[in-house]
């Protein structure tokens, strides 16, 4: 007699088959799955928001590669779909899995029901009911698949029942089966044809001052040694764009920094002075082209995505080639004859690397009170373990950490958001369920930080030991500038539409049950991050910072 299975068993053994680890929800959702997950060992991670859940499978993805599973009832449909912005974006493989009501209930004003389909599509890369149990194993695998290849996005699962209970009671004679290359990406990565490679290979060697622009592509692929390889072969400078950092330490003379619009000056300077830029896993967007002033009009592209489509996007003078970002990498290296190095190219980049660090440096330095958001950056490079993970808002806290924290060993991570603004916390959350081993440092400001609050009392429950360090100007920083152009020298209480109440966090981290630290000068800085880095619980360090502080405005190349 053929064994058969529940639905909820049939998932809790594909998701452990898989190789997943934890699972973020919004009860009510898969209730039978859940006692199989327990079952299994798999960790169910309850959360207070959906969005908070679709963050938290967000960092777990984009840390370990593999797909993170977060899933909501038929209400929560809704909230899930906005968390999902972030991961779509920022490329990660995440798995959504929520609840709708049976047909009889759909365009009958049932109670929390809307059609769900509609707020996904913008959202995922694959979208689609479960309507049977005998649809159950085609369209689980596809989910997995449809995550980890190609560009990796998130994907949808609608299952019948308003908690899925449908599907889950139901019994199945089909065999659980994993496919093994599809438990992470990239799972399979594409590689080139050879003349496309030795053409490549031939605009490199032939020009002057090129320079690779690294992107998430590139760190998701782990490319980072072998674009070094390529950059040292021909002394070729290195810009990331956010996504990237870490691809090459900031200390590595061909460093350049970060490009775009929050970004370092050196690295526009850079790109807008080469003559040819090699765009490697990156996109070619707004933000990392600073607004697309970079690189000129006229500068030859090289340009290797996994995403064919992406192969030109912006730039018609585009060479492409469609490929994942290591293997390709790794042909170009094999490929390359000459080993030239320009000189005075490499002179010219360091000089301008030197430049923005000597502009910067002082107020890395700072001894000012409130605390300026530069000497806090320098505080963390110093005190960065050496394997730690680094998790960024959006916004102030993107331009901060990525441009003044220093990577300074290559097994430092660093992840940002890809837009949504409290993402890092409940990133960070699932950052560390993905390596529990390694330190996660979580830096954001207090805007950031209030929209997920309540996801410390899911950390202390769990024993999620991060340190969250809280850029705290009670307000939304980088709106104020807008906010005082827009009131010109008119009257009004401008203060109202971007200031926060002045809250200590350290002392509603100490209620949860959590360390809670709160610096008032910069000398404290040091000792409090090492004393949330060596805390047994999670950690939260407060620091009051300057209101007024501002980075730098992105440099762009001179307007005709």
């Amino acid at each position: 007699m053929e064994r058969k299975m529940t639905g909820a068993r049939f998932i809790g053994e594909t998701l452990k088959g898989y190789g997943v680890t934890h699972v973020f929800l919004v009860q009510a959702i898969l209730r039978r799955t859940l006692v199989e997950l327990e079952d299994l060992g798999i960790q169910r991670i309850l959360t207070h928001s959906e969005k908070a859940a679709a963050y938290m499978a967000d960092g777990y993805a984009r840390m370990s590669g593999k797909p993170g599973i977060c899933m909501s009832q038929s209400v929560g449909a809704a909230n899930l779909a906005a968390g999902l912005q972030d991961p779509y974006l920022g490329h990660s493989p995440v798995i959504a899995i929520t609840g709708r009501k049976k047909p009889i209930a759909q365009y009958r004003n049932a109670y929390q029901e809307i059609s769900h389909g509609p707020m996904y599509d913008s959202v995922t890369k694959y979208n689609v009911n479960v309507d049977t149990i005998e649809q159950l194993p085609l369209f689980l695998c596809q989910a997995f698949r449809e995550a980890t290849t190609g560009a990796p996005r998130p994907v949808h699962l609608d299952l019948l029942g308003f908690a899925g209970e449908v599907i889950e009671a139901a019994e199945t004679d089909v065999e659980v089966v994993i496919e093994e290359p599809y438990a992470r990406y990239p799972a399979i990565r594409p590689v080139p044809e050879r003349d496309r490679l030795e053409k490549a290979v031939n605009i490199l060697e032939n020009a002057i001052c090129p320079v690779i622009i690294s992107g998430g592509g590139a760190m998701a692929s782990s490319a980072g040694p072998d674009i070094v390889q390529l950059a040292e072969m021909h002394s070729i400078p290195v810009a990331t764009s956010n996504d990237g950092k870490g691809i090459i330490i900031d200390t590595h003379p061909l460093s350049v920094g970060v490009v775009g619009s929050y970004s370092c000056q050196s690295a526009n300077h850079v790109v807008s002075e080469a003559d040819l830029v090699l765009f490697i896993g990156c996109n070619t967007g707004d933000q990392v082209t600073n607004n697309w002033t970079l690189p000129k009009p006229s500068t030859s592209i090289i340009q290797i995505d996994i995403n064919p489509s992406e192969l030109g996007r912006s730039y018609r003078n585009t060479f492409g080639l469609f490929g994942d970002a290591k293997v390709t990498v790794q042909r170009l290296c094999k490929l390359i004859n000459r080993n030239d190095k320009n000189t005075k190219w490499f002179e010219r980049t360091q000089r301008l690397v030197r430049e923005w660090k000597d502009l910067i440096e002082p107020l890395r330095e700072s001894d000012a009170k409130p605390i300026r958001p530069e000497r806090l950056c320098k505080e963390i490079t110093d005190t960065l373990p050496s394997d730690a993970v680094l998790i960024s808002d959006t916004g102030y806290s993107a331009v901060w950490s990525s441009t003044m924290v220093y990577l300074t060993d290559p097994k430092q991570r660093y992840l940002r958001a890809a837009g949504s603004l409290g993402w890092s916390y409940p990133a960070s959350l699932g950052v560390k369920c993905a390596s529990p081993d390694r330190p996660v440092i979580c830096f954001t400001g207090d805007g950031g930080f209030w929209y997920h609050l309540a996801e410390l009392e899911t950390a202390k429950r769990w024993g999620i030991k991060t340190v969250t360090v809280i850029n705290n100007n009670n307000g939304l920083g980088q709106c104020i500038m807008g906010v005082n152009q827009a009131y010109g020298d008119s009257p009004g209480k401008r203060e109202e539409v971007y200031g926060f109440e002045a809250v200590d966090f350290a002392r509603i981290a100490q209620d949860i049950g959590c360390l809670g630290i709160r610096v008032e000068s910069p000398d404290m800085i040091s000792d409090a991050l090492k004393e949330a880095l060596a805390a047994d619980k999670p950690a939260v360090v407060d620091v009051v910072t300057d209101q007024s502080s501002r980075p730098p405005i992105p440099w762009s190349p001179p307007s005709k």
